[in-house]
């Protein structure tokens, strides 16, 4: 584990672990690299190193009162990318690291990149507009704001039941779990999570999706209650060139944690077809 520091004197959290064929992951709000903690030993004992950092304001990295957007964060993973000397680079980004990760290939293309995963991931925009009926409507998001800025250690408890689909009949609950979520939640900075709230729901990525032109696995749950997947994993799927799409029926948006065993295969598939 270590620290990167970003031209901008930000320091961020990674974790840099074994050798092989590089894969690296991208968290989901508000949570932090430790949300990968089941990807990172089973890709690490198969062979590859994995990487994971805490996105600035999310986990161990600085907290940063300015500076938290999408192209910040783009940015960051960037410098982060060269400085380790990534290549031939598998990325995987969950949720809000869907859109970090494609952002990232938007604003530096794909020289470094192999394969991409997007699982759960907010792309193309998940605010419902006149030209985006299916999108969530803003009066959703501002509620998750006003309850980080007021309430965040009961709401991001709360959250986990919808994320998770505990909510669900026939799906066991896991306070372990849940307990965990409100941990690593807890560990950002309130503002940069209040922050990144507009950025996860109000970007719009879609030019980014056309420029990923290299071979991309789409994973979504079709019971995704945080981003559903008619406003995302379907559109996306015909926006990015060369993109297969997955859908796990009755999966929830926190599927590569409940499922983590199917999800780990089906992207080590993906890695190796």
């Amino acid at each position: 584990m270590a620290y990167f520091t970003t031209t901008d004197g930000t320091r961020l959290f990674y974790k840099d672990w074994g050798t092989g064929q590089p894969i690296l992951f991208a968290h989901g709000w508000p949570l932090s690299s430790d949300a990968w903690d089941q990807q990172m030993l089973f890709f690490g004992h198969n062979g590859f190193r994995v990487i994971a950092h805490d996105r600035r304001s999310h986990g161990r990295s600085d907290q940063t009162f300015d500076g938290n957007t999408m192209d910040q964060y783009a940015d960051d993973l960037a410098e982060l990318i060269e400085a380790l000397d990534l290549r031939d680079l598998i990325l995987v980004g969950h949720s809000t690291g869907g859109g970090e990760v494609s952002h990232y290939i938007g604003r530096h293309g794909t020289a470094r990149v192999a394969k991409v995963v997007l699982v759960g991931a907010v792309p193309p925009l998940m605010l419902q507009t006149p030209a985006n009926p299916e999108g969530t409507p803003l009066s959703v998001f501002d509620d998750i704001r006003n309850n980080t800025a007021t309430n965040r250690s009961q709401f991001f408890f709360d959250l986990t039941v919808p994320f998770y689909g505990f909510n669900r009949e026939g799906v066991e609950g896991n306070e372990g779990l849940r307990e965990n979520f409100r941990r690593i939640g807890l560990q950002g900075g309130i503002k940069g999570q209040y922050d990144c709230v507009r950025e996860f729901s109000e970007v719009d990525y879609t030019e980014d999706l056309r420029r990923i032109d290299r071979p991309t696995l789409i994973i979504h749950g079709d019971d995704d209650q945080i981003v559903p997947i008619r406003a995302s994993a379907h559109l996306a799927a015909q926006i990015v060139p060369d993109a297969t799409l997955k859908i796990y029926e009755g999966g929830s948006h926190g599927l590569a944690e409940t499922e983590a065993g199917r999800f780990n295969a089906d992207v080590l598939a993906f890695i190796r077809g």
